[in-house]
């Protein structure tokens, strides 16, 4: 089973991602800011990772670039409510930019694509 990190610090988007990959077959664990999310990723080793961009303490984009170093082989799909931080050169180091929406197909989409590419 596939595992997938989920970092956002809003707890209803964690909870509806959670649900919906939960659903999908994938095992999910999701935290609400950056520094739980580097420890996990170097202890638990996730598949991938979905990370928000705006969160107190450590934004996304430095938890990404700290990813990023960590191990470059697992992909990170930047999640965000606001499009125009495509544009800010960090971002470019995601594997995918996703812009929130109630529509998940999108993110589930690049979720299974992504996967599948490993």
């Amino acid at each position: 089973m596939k595992k997938i990190l989920l970092v956002d610090d809003e707890e209803n988007i964690r909870f509806v991602y959670e649900e919906e990959f939960k659903e999908a077959g994938y095992h999910v664990t999701s935290v609400s800011n950056g520094i739980d999310a580097l420890a996990i990723f170097e202890t638990q080793k996730p598949d991938l990772v979905i990370l928000d961009i705006q969160m107190p303490g450590l934004n996304g984009i430095e938890v990404l670039r700290r990813m990023k170093t960590l191990d470059s082989s697992v992909p990170v799909i930047l999640s965000s409510a606001f499009p125009e931080f495509k544009q800010d050169l960090g971002a470019w180091a995601s594997d995918e930019y996703i812009v929130k929406s109630a529509d998940l197909q999108q993110l589930k989409d690049a979720v299974d694509r992504l996967l599948k590419e490993q």
